[in-house]
């Protein structure tokens, strides 16, 4: 699959303190992101997880970020909520991103994306007719329409029933291979499945947690899986 027009082969990185109306929101972070890799960010909420997303994808309007931030180009982003427009059919909405930015429509592109999260016959429904695991499957059909090199996970799958997670993840992961993806997540399951690196956020800055070495997504039960989520479980935990 393409990287469409701007390959990132440098890691990317975000160094500094960021602040909303005045409030701190983090400091002292440093977090590197690995090319063509998955890095999993974990934390309690309010830490500022989503903070970094959005600084990564420019929207963070109304933050003050003092600090060092790669230029990551045009990214893709993929949040907890499918964001469907219920007034467009499935297809309109996997174009959502084109029509948005006046550009053209590429039609058969985007029934290609529906093939490939294997959603094709429902190019014409409407989001209303689809269950959750499918809208949220429309929603990644629509994140592989932007063609970016870098993707950002908001909590994709969590509102999902534990078998379509799973599903979810599987799919999304064979789907992405080769793209720089953050996803911030609040499973220890869900990183030691698909973290290449896991990062736990706190008040005081990161800590890494040694992730597993074999390739993702990895299987739910596998013993390193096991470890990790456990290891991860209690450093969650420890008090800052």
């Amino acid at each position: 699959m393409g990287y469409g027009a701007r390959s990132v082969n440098q890691p990317l990185r975000m160094t500094g303190s960021a602040a909303i109306n005045g409030t701190p929101i983090f400091s002292q972070l440093d977090l590197v992101l690995t090319p063509h890799s998955w890095t999993c960010l974990l934390g309690a909420s309010g830490v500022g997880k989503s903070t970094v997303l959005r600084l990564f994808a420019g929207l963070a309007e109304g933050v003050t970020f003092d600090g060092t931030l790669s230029d990551p180009g045009r990214v893709a982003m993929m949040a907890q909520q499918d964001l469907l427009m219920p007034w467009l059919s499935v297809l309109d909405n996997v174009m959502l991103g084109a029509r948005l930015r006046g550009e053209r429509r590429d039609r058969g592109l985007a029934r290609d994306r529906l093939a490939q999260v294997g959603l094709a016959e429902h190019a014409d429904k409407l989001p209303r007719a689809l269950s959750g695991g499918q809208r949220q499957r429309v929603a990644l059909a629509r994140t592989l329409m932007e063609d970016r090199a870098v993707v950002l996970l908001d909590e994709p799958f969590s509102a999902l029933d534990a078998l379509t997670r799973a599903q979810m993840q599987d799919l999304t992961t064979k789907l992405l291979t080769g793209r720089t993806v953050l996803l911030v997540t609040h499973d220890p399951n869900e990183a030691a499945r698909l973290g290449q690196t896991i990062v736990i956020m706190t008040p005081s800055g990161l800590v890494e947690v040694a992730a597993p070495r074999t390739p993702i997504p990895r299987d739910i039960n596998a013993p390193d899986v096991l470890r990790t989520q456990k290891d991860l479980f209690e450093r969650l935990r420890r008090p800052t």
